[in-house]
């Protein structure tokens, strides 16, 4: 029976890496994101061709919570329940903390960490009635240790970390899991147009971005594959992970290894 999954920032990157896997895998998808309408329509169109019963594209804004909560009300109207809530909508910025815009902090934070907690205050309901369910949070090496100039972004996904293991042990009893994937650097649009604002922030050229900042930690000195998160993900979600719970899968060449 096709489960319905939402993925959160899945009109490009990772979260449309995710929600092609859980089409292939036969599952309604609920996608959600920015762009050109006729390129969000194109993969929203895709994921039915890879094998989806039926995809919906909702256009919710993550700083703004009625629009979140419609989203999920949306997927709940068309088919039921949400079986599968992938949180990944991300951006990013670049600044030293006394140079950090506030208006950039704040939208970093509603984005990154309080848009999880609002899809999961409408979804956790749904779970609970139907007596089981699967919360993925998509973190970062960074929700485990920092880096300079990311200040929003790092305390946002430590703080998706720390709310990930409190859903878990609110709903320990429930059969909804609740649990984190930690990737280190994924070539995504998002990580390509950082590029150039470390290189400024730093004074080193975008190839030494690549291969002295972000690949420098990553012992394998590869970038992680969008395939390998969402291979990742579609774990969490099967009956095998149904004991793993309030932790975290990191998926990062090892740098949090050192």
């Amino acid at each position: 029976m096709a489960r319905t999954v939402v993925v959160t920032g899945s009109t490009s990157g990772i979260g449309l890496g995710i929600a092609r896997a859980f089409a292939k895998g036969g599952d309604n998808v609920v996608i959600n994101g920015f762009g050109k309408p006729e390129e969000i329509e194109a993969a929203r169109a895709e994921l039915e061709t890879l094998g989806a019963p039926k995809a919906l594209y909702h256009g919710a804004d993550m700083t703004r919570p009625d629009e979140i909560a419609d989203l999920i009300h949306t997927a709940e109207k068309t088919f039921g329940t949400v079986d599968v809530l992938v949180n990944n909508a991300g951006i990013q910025h670049v600044a030293k903390i006394e140079d950090f815009p506030v208006e950039k902090w704040d939208q970093l934070i509603a984005i990154l960490l309080s848009s999880a907690f609002h899809t999961m205050r409408n979804t956790i309901p749904l779970m609970k009635k139907a007596g089981h369910g699967r919360i993925i949070n998509v973190a970062s090496a960074h929700g485990l240790v920092a880096s300079p100039f990311k200040s929003a972004y790092v305390a946002a996904k430590h703080g998706v970390l720390g709310l990930t293991k409190t859903a878990a042990l609110e709903l320990a009893e429930t059969g909804i899991t609740v649990n984190a994937i930690c990737p280190g650097y994924v070539l995504t649009p998002l990580v390509e147009k950082q590029i150039p604002d470390t290189a400024r922030e730093r004074g080193i050229s975008e190839e030494a971005v690549k291969t002295d900042v972000m690949l420098r930690l990553q012992a394998t000195k590869e970038f992680v594959s969008i395939e390998e998160v969402a291979a990742t993900a579609l774990f969490l979600a099967s009956d095998a992970a149904r004991q793993i719970t309030g932790t975290h899968i990191s998926i990062d060449g090892g740098w949090t290894a050192q």
